[in-house]
């Protein structure tokens, strides 16, 4: 029976002081996941209905207009589909590293051929949602809709149901209604470890596998964490170092790196993800895997 209590609701304990062994495929001693955010199009603008245009992760420090558009920030989200993300899908090519496309389906719906060459590569492509927007405020039989219309356009658009979500800034029913939704085996919208983790919701068990707003280039945004490409580079390289001595030390984890198209696709950004790459390919026991891997590896390992 879940707790009426809002804080007994909550896990502040997680495995404790000692982690499970994931037993990652091969017996690697990290597992590493990249995730490509790819939203441009779904985000905040009049032109898709909204009541003002986006404010976050622009880039450029542009506010949000009420009741107009903006094209600086328009232009911004072009960028990431119209040249960064290919850019981002070459280097990935080149280091044979397949990622979870976090994809929000009003972008993928103006760029089709974009969402077959993530299919055509290799790469899940999990729904990012419909629309990139904050659901914290969304009422929630909108919310619901916009479940329901990413399954069914995100499908069309790539010839199989979406088995990840990530929201992205999910609100409080998110959760409760991609459960009763059903059809997932897990989602992102959680920071809350280094490992995956079940939770117990009135459908049933649930899986989520934990992103991070951390190692993530979110933080080139206005120069908020990283000013150049190898600020993005010796900050990753440094968790990843430290995780595979965790693992060598009998302690895999899981690290999950967050990129936008965007944001990291810059020539000038691009070169830190391409060191940490090669940083990666030169050690051994890694595995580089997408969210559907970690998910179906964890369902058949560890079950609720």
């Amino acid at each position: 029976m879940i707790s009426p209590d809002p804080m007994q609701q909550r896990d502040l304990v997680g495995y404790g002081e000692t982690l499970p062994d994931p037993r990652w495929p091969g017996g690697a001693r990290i597992a590493v996941n990249f995730n490509l955010n790819v939203e441009g199009g779904g985000e905040s603008s009049l032109a898709n209905g909204d009541a003002g245009s986006e404010a976050m992760l622009t880039d450029i420090g542009v506010p949000a207009y009420p009741g107009q558009r903006a094209p600086l920030t328009e232009s911004v989200f072009e960028y990431g589909s119209r040249r960064g993300v290919w850019r981002l899908l070459e280097l990935f090519d080149r280091f044979d590293v397949k990622v979870s496309v976090l994809g929000v389906v009003r972008a993928l719906e103006q760029h089709p051929a974009l969402a077959r060459a993530f299919v055509a590569r290799g790469h899940e492509v999990v729904s990012h949602g419909y629309r990139w927007i904050d659901y914290m405020a969304v009422p929630e039989a909108e919310e619901r809709a916009h479940i329901r219309l990413a399954v069914e356009r995100l499908t069309e658009l790539t010839g199989s149901r979406p088995l990840g979500w990530m929201t992205g800034r999910p609100g409080p029913n998110t959760r409760r209604l991609l459960a009763e939704a059903g059809g997932f085996l897990y989602d992102r919208d959680s920071l809350a470890d280094e490992l995956p983790y079940w939770v117990r919701l009135p459908q049933g068990p649930h899986l989520v596998i934990p992103y991070s707003y951390e190692t993530n280039d979110n933080r080139f945004n206005e120069n908020s964490g990283f000013a150049t490409a190898s600020h993005f580079f010796e900050y990753l390289r440094d968790a990843f170092d430290v995780m595979y001595r965790e693992g060598e030390a009998g302690s895999p984890r899981l690290l999950s790196i967050g990129l936008h198209d965007r944001l990291i696709g810059r020539p000038g950004r691009v070169l830190g993800l391409e060191r940490l790459l090669a940083h990666m390919r030169g050690h051994e026991g890694v595995w580089f895997c997408r969210g559907i891997d970690v998910a179906r590896h964890w369902h058949a390992s560890f079950p609720p």
